[in-house]
This record gives structure tokens, sequence and C-alpha cells, in this order.
């Protein structure tokens, strides 16, 4: 059965790359527009094995949507990746607090998602 990731972000054409990326390599891929909607997920008990989230995002962001997850029983070890547009070190300092797993900047090329995918969930 493939791997399942999530890939939440409030840009439905970085949505789209991003699972046309994942679709190609084989992976499962659920699809959210904003942290609520990525935790409302979660918390139906959906199987995923992979999150990949935006930092900036409507409603609920990727910081605050990383920290929630953490919290949900069963996810504290879920591999998290940060896939933004920022690259200040203090975001990804921030990040790694509340339990991303790595960070990647936009815009993106789909050979350096996938190895930072298959280094974070072999």
């Amino acid at each position: 059965m493939a791997r399942r990731i999530l890939t939440v972000d409030d840009s439905s054409t970085v949505r789209q790359a991003l699972g046309m990326t994942l679709r190609d390599a084989g992976y499962e891929v659920l699809e959210a527009e904003d942290g609520e909607e990525a935790l409302r997920l979660f918390e139906a008990h959906e199987a995923i094995d992979m999150l990949v989230t935006d930092l900036n995002m409507p409603n609920l962001n990727g910081l605050g949507l990383i920290e929630k997850v953490r919290k949900l029983p069963g996810w504290r070890f879920l591999p998290i990746i940060m896939l933004t547009t920022e690259s200040k070190q203090s975001l990804k300092d921030e990040g790694k607090r509340v339990g991303a797993s790595g960070w990647l900047t936009k815009p993106f090329k789909p050979e350096q998602v996938l190895g930072v995918v298959r280094m974070v969930m072999p």
C-alpha cells in the first residue's frame, strides 16, 4: 500500500505541483488548504504517514498546525516537513521547537522534495 502524505497549502497551484510530484513518485496524497482543515483530517483518524505544510496560511498557520498535531495522541513521531517561502533562521528554529522534521523553501524542485521525503520517511 502506498504511503500517504498530507499536503497543506493555501495556494492551489502549490498543492497541485506538490501533489503531482508526490503521486508521480508513488505516494498517495491528501490535500488541505489550511491548518484547520488539516487538523480535522488528523482528528478523523485518517491514515497519514507524513505531513508537508506551508507556514503562512489563514485560520491556522503551519507552526500552529504542527504544534497541535504533536499534541494529538499517536502523532508525536509523524515526519513533518515545512515547505515555505520563509528562510529566516528564527522561523526555522521555531519550526524545530514545535516539532518540524525538516524545512524546504519555495519554489521547490521536485527532486529536492523527494530527497527530503525519502530521508525523513524511509
